[in-house]
């Protein structure tokens, strides 16, 4: 009975590598990911390491010119477009064949010093540092909106929240720029991960270096590496830079998820902040007075769907053994992929969001006007002018708030001298000495906001001055960026140089 199901699998299987099964959930949808992704920068890493080994006296001046020649001959919209042939493992293995084919035996000198498991690393890094220079890009995009925006809010009073309570007045533009601080820090990330990444594997062969005397230092050079990885070992089993570019991801997801969940709170009626642009509200299919904000909605859940791919990242990197993983990352680099550019497109769409919005300035300061928010700045008066502790100041004031608030359910524009005279005297045995004029000028959200001049404070001399440094910054993160753009195109661009001295 065994036998018999054992002969059954392999009819349907096959008897040789590969198996049916792990063709079509390995092995061709690998292939497929690589001719889309991986193509171009492993014919880069071949033509560099042809002219290493050129420059090492490794291969002769005319090898080298019949494996150029081979290499320009290589269609790769051809490859781009044809499906998985299962005759060979995969995309390296079917491009080798070619070459031979192409140039005889002498292109098997082209695996000189290296393995696929360097070759396969270099790979990765080179193709995730592009993906994640355009996802900086895209946040840079979204930073220079927020403060574009910002600008035209320094003077817009706002209540600011904590446990989800009315707290302080502050102002948008206050708002907006702890948003921007936490993207200046998630760009930081970014760059440190992009650090880590933009490190060379290749000469790390195997596992053990080589015998043969490549050059990993002109290998790095070539291919527009800022580093080798030094360890050999470390270098084809390190998973820890897609960990690290995961985690940097993922925590980007996470602050722009808190933001967008509260731009959906501020559009809605009851907080009636904020009106969308039409092109990014939804009609209902029934009730004719909706105005759905969609795409903060998918904003949100998108985030989270970007959390979760990064996430995924990391529980495949979980407890995998420190040794070669090429095979292992081939799975794990499209969530990474799709994790960066969901999230890039996720920084267009919000900024495009935020900057089209209109703001309901009078309603927001209006219910700055009417909340008992203020009364921070009434206890600190307090404590200047009546020469007493700030607890005694707190409680005069929260007694007034009692008695206003929770027993008559009245608003800040109640709260009079009078009344928080008689609670000084109450709690204090002592009159009011500060003035009328003094004290209702301590009750206004304008008056709460100017004084705050303290760095970090939403004055708006502050905050102008704080927003002038923040746009200061821009260029020196767009050139960083610009920079490493400019040395991978550099690179591109040489190794087309490389192949026309071979063909000629």
């Amino acid at each position: 009975m065994f036998y018999n199901y054992k002969d059954k699998i392999r009819r349907i299987e096959g008897d040789q590598f590969p198996s049916k099964t792990y063709r079509q959930i390995v092995l061709e949808p690998a292939y497929n990911e690589a001719k889309k992704h991986f193509l171009h920068s492993m014919i880069h890493i071949h033509i560099a390491h042809l002219k290493m080994l050129e420059e090492q006296h490794l291969v002769s001046m005319e090898e080298a010119k019949k494996i150029g020649k081979a290499i320009k001959q290589l269609d790769l919209d051809y490859y781009e477009q044809d499906a998985y042939n299962p005759n060979f493992e995969d995309l390296f293995f079917r491009i080798e064949n070619n070459l031979i084919e192409l140039a005889g035996d002498v292109a098997g000198n082209l695996h000189i010093g290296r393995s696929r498991n360097d070759m396969g690393i270099a790979i990765y890094r080179m193709t995730l540092r592009k993906k994640l220079l355009y996802l900086m890009n895209e946040l840079l995009s979204l930073r220079s909106s927020l403060l574009v925006f910002a600008e035209e809010h320094v003077e817009t009073i706002m209540l600011g929240y904590t446990h989800t309570q009315q707290a302080q007045p502050t102002t948008l533009a206050h708002y907006l720029k702890a948003v921007i601080d936490q993207l200046t820090r998630d760009f930081k990330r970014l760059q440190a991960a992009f650090n880590t990444i933009n490190r060379s594997s290749m000469g790390a062969a195997a596992l053990t270096t080589t015998g043969f005397n490549i050059s990993r230092e002109r290998m790095a050079e070539l291919l527009a590496f800022d580093e080798i990885i030094e360890n050999a070992w470390d270098a084809v089993a390190g998973a820890d830079y897609m960990a690290e570019l995961a985690c940097a991801v993922q925590l980007a997801a996470l602050n722009l998820g808190r933001t967008s969940q509260d731009f959906l709170l501020l559009a809605t009626q009851e907080f009636n902040a904020i009106k969308l642009d039409s092109p990014y509200v939804q009609v209902s299919s029934i009730m004719p007075q909706k105005r759905n904000p969609v795409s903060i909605e998918h904003t949100r859940s998108l985030l989270s769907a970007v959390v979760g791919d990064a996430s995924t990242v990391l529980q495949m990197v979980h407890n995998t053994p420190f040794g070669d993983i090429v095979d292992t990352e081939d799975d794990m680099q499209p969530y990474l992929w799709r994790a960066m550019e969901r999230l890039g497109g996720i920084y267009t769409l919000f900024g495009n969001i935020i900057v089209t919005m209109e703001v309901n300035k009078d309603h927001l300061l209006k219910r700055a006007k009417d909340s008992f928010a203020n009364v921070t700045e009434l206890a600190d008066t307090l404590v200047r002018s009546e020469n007493i502790s700030f607890r005694q100041s707190h409680c005069i004031v929260s007694s007034c708030v009692r008695k206003l608030y929770e027993e008559k359910n009245e608003s800040l524009n109640s709260l009079t001298w009078e009344l928080a005279n008689d609670q000084s005297i109450k709690l204090t045995g002592k009159p009011l000495k500060i003035s009328k004029e003094q004290f209702y000028l301590a009750l206004k959200p304008e008056f709460f906001i100017e004084i705050r001049t303290l760095f970090g404070g939403p004055a708006p001399t502050t905050m102008r001055g704080s927003l002038l440094q923040a746009k200061n910054l821009s260029p020196l993160l767009e050139n960083w960026v610009k920079d490493k753009e400019n040395s991978i195109k550099i690179s591109e661009e040489q190794m087309l140089l490389f192949l026309e001295g071979w063909n000629k």
